[in-house]
């Protein structure tokens, strides 16, 4: 029975996952852009970084 209830946890921790990839803009897009710029320095990754600098800064 428990390694049932960790299944599907599993399966739920994925599902949601995946559900939240989906609805986040493309990395580089203009949307990714804009989002990122609301979003506290502090908060960002260094691929967020990079990817910003990349995509957004030197296009």
């Amino acid at each position: 029975m428990d390694i049932v209830k960790k299944g599907t946890a599993l399966i739920a921790l994925l599902a949601t996952t995946l559900l939240v990839a989906a609805c986040s803009p493309e990395v580089g897009s203009v949307e990714w852009c804009s989002e990122l710029k609301e979003k506290p320095k502090g908060e960002w990754t260094a691929n967020e970084l990079a990817d910003f600098t990349k995509h957004c800064l030197l296009p």
